[in-house]
């Protein structure tokens, strides 16, 4: 078993796949990993990712003919995955891929989900135009109107986070659309939540899948939800400053060396 496995769903991201491992395989020295592309797309992206395969023994494909959706390409990615830990990100490298490390040292010491956010002090969203800031604003405050398990997230929309493997062992996880972890913030099991700062940033390669289909499955998510979600538990929200987590990086180091 790895220490880590990272779920990336994909659709038409053939221009970013090498530097997002590059980049991961840097961040995580030392870290047992495996990445798991779980992709749909319709362009020569699962070939630039079996090439990767075949180079390097730690990345799983799985290419999707008749299914479709990031949802369930991230649901999949959960049952393939072998680590103690399980991370989610895009493959857009908006998602920085270095803000890992300190995702997993934030698990190291205590975690049981991590949520790099752009609003707390030393965080960023200078990644989005104004339009997109607004749609991302908007379904914030949905999300935490509607849902008790958002209200004390800062950054409940994301699709970056990390959590150990046990809390969505007896999950009812049935996500529609595209926000995964509002998802499992819902329906998993977990005591505490680490947030730590990070920037968001423009997009390089690829397009932006956002459309009005996306809104809609995200509204009916939220409904669905709201009957669904686990209500009776006692989260600690710790939202740590760039200057923590730095110390838990260093200490994280520091028992990789030994």
């Amino acid at each position: 078993m790895c220490n880590l496995s990272i779920v990336v769903p994909t659709f038409n991201e053939s221009g970013n796949i090498k530097e997002l491992y590059e980049r991961l395989a840097d961040a995580l020295t030392g870290i047992s990993f495996e990445l798991i592309f779980v992709d749909d797309s319709e362009d020569n992206t699962p070939k630039v990712i079996e090439k990767l395969k075949e180079e390097h023994s730690n990345v799983v494909l799985l290419h999707r003919e008749s299914e479709k959706g990031l949802a369930t390409a991230v649901l999949k990615g959960f049952s393939l995955a072998q680590g103690r830990y399980i991370a989610v990100m895009d493959a857009d490298l908006q998602h920085p891929p270095e803000i890992l490390r300190s995702m997993y040292a934030a698990v190291e010491n205590g975690a049981d989900f991590c949520i790099p956010s752009r609003f707390i002090p030393g965080g960023n969203d200078g990644g989005l135009n104004a339009w997109r800031k607004f749609v991302s604003s908007t379904a914030r405050r949905m999300g935490k109107f509607m849902l008790k398990s958002l209200k004390n997230i800062s950054d409940p929309t994301s699709g970056l986070f990390m959590f150990k493997r046990e809390a969505i062992e007896n999950a009812d996880l049935q996500p529609i659309g595209w926000k995964i972890m509002v998802e499992v913030l819902a329906m998993a099991d977990y005591n505490t939540v680490y947030e730590i700062p990070y920037t968001f940033r423009q997009r390089t390669a690829g397009e932006s899948k956002l459309d009005s289909k996306v809104t809609v499955e995200y509204i009916k998510q939220l409904f669905g939800l709201r009957k669904r979600e686990k209500k009776d538990r006692n989260v600690k929200v710790v939202r740590l400053s760039n200057a923590k987590t730095e110390k838990y990086v260093r200490e994280l180091d520091k028992c990789l060396k030994k």
